[in-house]
């Protein structure tokens, strides 16, 4: 089974609990293609470094997938089909990192560094 890293960006008006739904709609895709979704991360909402379709921030999420390659191109037909989605990137990878990504990683440091300064 190849693996992938598929990360997509939310429109920035959208509730976490819609975010949370667009995941859950990208994850059944892939289990419906014989794939499956290994880990599911939220990074939260981020600041874009330029306007994507006038947001100015976005919502930042990524699937770590194993599977075959129909599901990506399944995946980023419904991307494109979907205008709560502003962009996507899907890479293949070797292998999937059990820790948490970078991003989770910034974002605990950046929590424990606000709650240190309080």
């Amino acid at each position: 089974m190849a693996l992938y890293e598929h990360v997509f960006l939310a429109r920035q008006d959208l509730s976490q609990a819609q975010v949370d739904a667009l995941a859950a709609a990208a994850t059944e895709i892939v289990e419906k293609l014989d794939g499956k979704v290994t880990k599911t991360e939220t990074w939260g909402l981020k600041n874009l470094a330029y306007k994507i379709d006038r947001n100015r921030k976005a919502h930042f999420v990524m699937l770590n997938i194993e599977g075959p390659g129909a599901i990506v191109a399944e995946l980023e037909r419904q991307n494109r089909i979907n205008e709560d989605v502003l962009r996507w990137l899907t890479i293949a990878v070797d292998e999937h990192e059990t820790v948490p990504s970078v991003m989770m990683r910034k974002n605990d440091r950046e929590r424990k560094r606000r709650g240190g300064e309080s």
